[in-house]
């Protein structure tokens, strides 16, 4: 069974773009940076974007949608009132 996600990977055309974009949005730096690949360590953050999928309810207080990173990139979101983070 699905438990939860530690890592999601989004390809973009200009990573140092990318990079000062979600920089400034977490008001963090990123944890690594490589010329292929910049990773930003986050926990418990709020996302401003244009929607893309509206919030829908699919059972069990569960609910989804989807927005678009300013790259295009469509970020999925869920609010789920049973996963519990272990320590």
């Amino acid at each position: 069974m699905f438990q939860g996600l530690r890592t999601v990977i989004y390809n973009v055309e200009d990573l140092d773009r990318a990079k000062a974009w979600y920089s400034q949005l977490l008001a963090k730096p990123p944890y690594f940076a490589e010329p292929l690949y910049v990773g930003f360590n986050v926990g418990g953050f709020e996302l401003g974007a244009e929607a893309h999928r509206p919030l829908r309810g699919v059972g069990g207080g569960i609910i989804v949608g989807s927005v678009f990173d300013p790259f295009g990139n469509v970020v999925g979101l869920i609010e789920n009132p049973h996963f519990k983070l272990e320590p």
